[in-house]
């Protein structure tokens, strides 16, 4: 575990350090998380911004073994290595229809996208760790979690409590550290876009 997250990230102006201390790691205790720390994560989602306030952000959550199981079975095998000691994992999903919109929420994803930023932040003010992942099958995830059309998957994510690195097979143990990030000045442009 890492106490001293500036030898990793420095932010280059002033922000609340909850940002920096914020990463993604992948050794996990298998260790319960209390349902009320649990549901104040997902709380802070609630609170996120949303177009027209539809809030088509929705979360099945995997706490039982055999819900984590049925998760197991559609998550990439490079990541069940670490992902299968979380105690919780959680599928992101959004609802793409929306009749107020005439049938598509453009804004969807983006608003998804926010939610999930807020519950790894509150996750992460609670002492807790999570890890998003993108390498699952899709397919496989909207059969075995019986997600209707008009709905799409996007992320699994792990939470837990952060284990040491040394339980990690050695390839994960190298990457087990908080990653850098671009400087502003690599992603923004003024006026029009400039890549």
């Amino acid at each position: 575990m890492y106490k001293k997250i500036e030898e990793f990230r420095k932010s280059t102006y002033d922000i609340d350090p909850i940002f920096l201390e914020r990463w993604s790691p992948r050794s996990f205790l298998e260790k319960e998380i209390p349902t009320d720390i649990l549901n104040s994560i997902f709380e802070a989602a609630r609170w996120a911004p949303s177009a027209g306030n539809i809030q088509p952000w929705r979360f099945v959550v995997a706490k039982e073994q055999s819900d984590r199981k049925r998760f197991l079975s559609f998550i990439n095998e490079g990541n069940v290595v670490w992902c299968q000691k979380a105690p919780v994992l959680v599928a992101v999903i959004s609802k793409t229809e929306e009749k107020r919109f005439g049938g598509f929420n453009q804004a969807h994803a983006f608003d998804t996208g926010a939610a999930w930023g807020y519950l790894a932040l509150e996750a992460a003010r609670k002492g807790l760790i999570t890890h998003a992942m993108g390498g699952f099958n899709k397919e496989k995830a909207i059969e075995k979690l019986n997600i209707p059309q008009g709905y799409a998957v996007h992320a699994i994510v792990a939470i837990g409590y952060q284990g040491e690195k040394e339980a990690l097979n050695e390839e994960l143990r190298k990457r087990e550290k908080p990653s850098d990030r671009k400087q502003i000045e690599d992603f923004i442009s003024e006026g029009v876009f400039n890549d």
